[in-house]
């Protein structure tokens, strides 16, 4: 045996093959289904050039050579480019604000000629990237309150520059970078402080501003008399309660009522009817055109209903490929998108969407193991955010097909149409795979 082909299989025997295998499986589900969604008997070929089943294994192509070129790259390559692809990404996403496409509502696209992009799908790559790289560093101290701003910063700051874009399901996408800071040391504190801030949002849509302001003043003088021996001797603690009373007035009467008058009617209007409540004048707004013609009918929960009528419709087994009524029909709008899991609940039933949901877990779950056996913590901490990143698109996606999260635009990895999501997916998924075949060496 030669020499050359002792070294393509030991090449070969380093590449995760069982992760390799759940990404195709995905990928070969997804054209499978953007296919029976398009398919019409009457068509006279099956790879007609406009289809967007036909659009979507094209960008497989260049998924997998791009692939294949990660798969030939020196894997410390990611960790020296990570800051400065980082810079790169938001210097594109300054650039779409005054430089975009608008498509669908969002200003979030770039185009040159008939070839558009979402720069915020490629920035997932390099905030991991630069994520990992900041983490991971010697001088980094995670537990120093400056260091893990640095982080949040790192975060967020494409998360902000996305939704002036008005992209706001995207932008969310980049708080699963938590998941990621929380295993590498964020204090349980910071869960707290979200999770109040969700219900805080809840009770700013579901009550009334003057009546909110009542029940947390009344609330944070209830906890002063509880604590009221320690204010007496600690001048910290009583600046600290009153700076969390003053912060949770300022996000409650302020911040969240500007997001959503910042927001497209459409959005809101979803939000208040996943809660069971009409839409208060303050925030009810004429719809433009675009969102006109967006939503088909006046209903906004139209799709969702659409989509609940359809997975359930399924039953157990299904109908059978390319025998749902609801895909043939096209009842469900954006089904070949974000509604995409409700064609797999129609024609596979709850034992295909059982099935689907199973290999996306083991996918993310082989993602965690192959983050947690690696020698380097730039790569334990890139591993994690491609299993955070594909766990709030995962999650988040099948709940908005069935009605237990509003309707915000995101993609079903793998799944969806769109050939910026199937790249940007691929690649996080392959310079994992490069990772860990050096998972060995420690890549600072």
């Amino acid at each position: 045996m030669t020499s050359s082909s002792v070294n393509r299989k030991t090449f070969a025997n380093r590449i995760d093959w069982f992760t390799l295998f759940l990404y195709l499986l995905l990928v070969g589900i997804g054209l499978l289904a953007v296919f029976s969604v398009e398919y019409k008997s009457t068509d006279p070929s099956f790879f007609m050039p406009g289809k967007s089943f036909v659009k979507q294994a094209i960008w497989l192509g260049p998924s997998l050579f791009v692939g294949i070129i990660i798969l030939m790259t020196d894997s410390k390559f990611f960790s020296s480019i990570a800051f400065l692809s980082y810079t790169i990404a938001i210097f594109l996403l300054v650039i779409t604000i005054f430089a975009g496409k608008d498509v669908k509502g969002s200003h979030s696209w770039l185009g040159i000629g008939g070839f558009a992009f979402q720069p915020g799908e490629v920035a997932k790559i390099f905030t991991s990237l630069a994520l990992a790289r900041f983490l991971s560093m010697p001088e980094t101290n995670f537990k120093t309150l400056k260091d893990r701003m640095i982080g949040v910063g790192i975060a967020m700051l494409p998360a902000l520059i996305i939704i002036l874009q008005n992209e706001t399901g995207l932008a969310l996408v980049y708080f699963s970078f938590f998941l990621v800071m929380y295993r590498e040391g964020l204090p349980n504190a910071v869960l707290i402080v979200g999770f109040s801030l969700v219900g805080l949002t809840l009770g700013t849509l579901l009550i009334s501003g003057k009546i909110l302001f009542i029940i947390i003043t009344v609330l944070a003088v209830l906890i002063g008399v509880l604590i009221r021996k320690t204010l007496k001797r600690d001048a910290v603690a009583r600046i600290l309660i009153l700076a969390i009373w003053g912060a949770c007035i300022l996000f409650s009467q302020v911040i969240v009522p500007f997001a959503f008058k910042k927001m497209h009617g459409y959005q809101v209007e979803r939000i208040y009817n996943m809660l069971g409540q009409e839409v208060p004048d303050e925030f009810r707004k004429e719809p433009t055109p675009g969102e006109m013609e967006k939503a088909k009918k006046k209903d906004t929960d139209y799709n969702v209903r659409q989509s609940k009528i359809a997975i359930g419709s399924g039953g157990l087994w299904g109908k059978g490929l390319l025998n749902g009524t609801s895909t043939k029909n096209d009842f469900v709008p954006e089904q070949h998108t974000d509604f995409i899991f409700c064609s797999i609940g129609e024609q596979f039933g709850f034992a295909g969407s059982f099935v689907l949901i199973g290999l996306y877990i083991t996918l993310m779950l082989r993602l965690v193991h192959l983050a947690e056996r690696q020698r380097s913590a730039f790569s334990r901490i890139y591993g994690y955010c491609v299993a955070s990143i594909l766990f709030f698109h995962f999650a988040i996606n099948i709940s908005m097909t069935i009605g237990l999260a509003p309707v915000i635009g995101i993609t079903l990895p793998f799944l969806s149409y769109g050939g910026s999501s199937l790249l940007s997916f691929s690649i996080l998924v392959f310079i994992m795979l490069r990772l860990d075949m050096d998972r060995q060496v420690m890549i600072r």
